[in-house]
């Protein structure tokens, strides 16, 4: 519920504020007093853009100020709203505090209890809050979504489209999935031959990890085996094999070093130094030896080593790739996909028995949301038709239709208002020419159905606070008087903000709030006070007979008020 609204630096408005009733209030002034910059005012805190072009321009500052709207509205006993303040992780209050601030560059902020939030976000927190009806959103009547949605909520279809949905969305997303296993197993079945040709190549070849890489090393070993295999000889010849070896001759320096070795104190370190090189060297000479053994010219194994290294470089330049590893790589992503050829027609029947239990479901719980649509189609129409005499139209009738589709997105059947307004009493109506609602029916009779629709969708909807701006416009008299009456017996269960013309309505108000413009210096602004008892019955009977009412104007104001 709205229990508070302030404006300031918005168009002519310097500064207001409105304490609003639980019940019904009622807007009323001049036409260009500044009741519909009230609603724009209004419109910025439940989500819609704006601009600078909003703040005030001939205020005492010049336009330099920010415009600021706040509304304060009571939440208590709404956990659907609580629920959705800690998902957002916003502060929960018993009051629901919105501010919307626009400074003169434009910029815009919105802030919930003092939290910066987006503005997606406090169209969100809104949508729980408000439902704002203006003229122009008469049209809506005629959109489907609007008609669905008006007889879904009769018929508390909310948790019931909820799983419908989330099934339906399933089984599109299988579907999907399974239409493109088809298209993997097409490309699949195109690719298979030379998948098959291209894998059996690599694995026929049997490359082992690493292995052109290394025949290419032990092939330049080979090439050079002659050279390697002398100068190893050479060496080892050198070092132990001639007639004055290099390790005898390490042996016999240390026979005649070994008399002296306690006579100085280094020579002992230097007489290890020079046996530990000769041990060492006679090592070298003992490896060097073992390793000309094993190096020699293998004419046959050149040959198998070079056809080996041939059908690697071919294969190689085949796939594109520089070494042994990608090759291998290559022959396994290729046995991947031939494994998955085989997988695949597996995978599309599982698929197609999800998809099938998921349609099926769907289609369950489709029939259960149309059966409960088609209950709610007499009643919808009763009411509605029996509100529409109600508000002076008594020829008028509303008829539903539903007509069976395909699944789609909200159920298997669409919904239709169809509209005659001109049936005489005592017809027929199943001979009754009806058209859809967006085809048949004058600004004025629009007004007054979706009037007589939401009256009956609120008391199924948790929606608090109903703002009506100016939808009474083309009526008067009797039908003005009900209109009011049903905004009434609305307001018995829900906050009800009128802005209206209409004095049948305004009589009817537990609050009324009167805008007006002053001219203050070089300006004008506009301002809205709280009308008292008596103020209400002169304010009433100006609407009923002009600025200076009459005697009889003033006894029928007051009528209406009191009654």
């Amino acid at each position: 519920m709205l229990q508070r609204l302030s404006i300031q630096h918005y168009a002519i408005i310097d500064e207001l504020e409105l304490v609003l009733s639980p019940k019904m209030n009622v807007i009323t002034g001049e036409t260009g007093a500044g009741k519909s910059i009230l609603m724009g005012a209004l419109s910025l805190i439940l989500g819609e853009r704006a601009d600078s072009s909003v703040i005030s321009s001939n205020g005492k500052d010049g336009g330099t100020q920010k415009c600021i709207v706040e509304g304060q509205f009571d939440i208590a006993g709404r956990s659907d709203i609580r629920e959705w303040l800690r998902a957002q992780e916003l502060d929960e209050e018993a009051e629901l505090v919105i501010r919307r601030e626009i400074a003169p560059s434009g910029k815009s902020r919105a802030f919930i209890n003092d939290t910066p939030v987006l503005l997606s976000q406090l169209q969100q927190v809104c949508s729980f809050l408000v439902d704002l009806h203006q003229q122009f959103d008469n049209q809506e009547i005629s959109e489907t979504d609007f008609q669905r949605t008006v007889i879904d909520a009769l018929a508390a279809n909310q948790t019931l489209r909820q799983e419908y949905a989330s099934v339906f969305s399933l089984w599109q997303q299988h579907r999907k999935e399974g239409e493109e296993m088809l298209r993997t197993k097409q490309q699949f079945d195109r690719e298979a031959d030379y998948n098959r040709f291209q894998y059996q190549e690599l694995a026929d070849a049997g490359f082992r990890p690493n292995e052109l890489e290394d025949i290419a090393a032990e092939l330049k070993l080979m090439s050079h085996a002659e050279g390697i295999k002398a100068m190893l000889d050479k060496t080892c010849m050198e070092l132990e094999g001639n007639d004055q070896p290099i390790v005898q001759q390490l042996k016999s320096l240390l026979n005649q070093l070994a008399p002296y070795n306690t006579m100085h104190p280094a020579l002992p370190a230097i007489y290890e130094r020079l046996a530990a090189a000769q041990v060492e060297i006679k090592d070298i000479a003992g490896d060097l030896d073992h390793l000309a053994q094993q190096v020699h010219f293998d004419p046959e194994k050149n040959e198998q080593y070079n056809e080996r290294l041939s059908l690697g470089y071919k294969l190689q330049k085949k796939h594109g790739v520089q070494s042994t590893d990608e090759l291998i790589a290559i022959q396994t992503g290729l046995e991947e996909k031939l494994q998955a050829v085989l997988h695949i027609d597996e995978a599309i029947r599982a698929n197609e028995i999800k998809t099938k239990e998921l349609y099926d479901k769907a289609e369950a719980l489709a029939k259960q949301i149309h059966a409960s649509r088609k209950k709610q189609v007499k009643p919808l129409e009763d009411h509605v038709n029996a509100l529409l005499v109600r508000v002076g139209m008594p020829n008028a009738r509303l008829k539903v239709e539903l007509t069976p589709t395909e699944l789609h997105a909200t159920g298997a059947d669409n919904v239709e208002f169809l509209f005659n307004a001109n049936i005489p009493a005592g017809s027929n109506l199943k001979q009754a020419s009806f058209q859809p609602v967006r085809k048949v029916a004058s600004g004025g009779e629009l007004s007054r159905l979706m009037l007589c629709i939401k009256s009956l969708v609120a008391a199924s909807v948790d929606l608090p606070t109903l703002i009506f701006d100016e939808i009474d416009t083309g009526i008067s008299g009797e039908a003005a008087r009900q209109v009011g009456a049903i905004m009434q017996e609305l307001a018995s269960k829900r906050q009800v903000v009128c802005i209206t013309h209409q004095p049948q309505i305004a009589g009817r108000a537990d609050t009324h709030f009167f805008v007006y413009k002053q001219i203050e210096g070089d300006r004008v602004v506009s301002h809205i006070r709280q009308l008292t008892k008596e103020e209400r019955i002169t304010t009433i009977a100006q609407m009923l007979s002009g600025e200076k009412p009459t005697a009889a104007a003033l006894q029928n104001a007051r009528e209406m008020v009191m009654n």
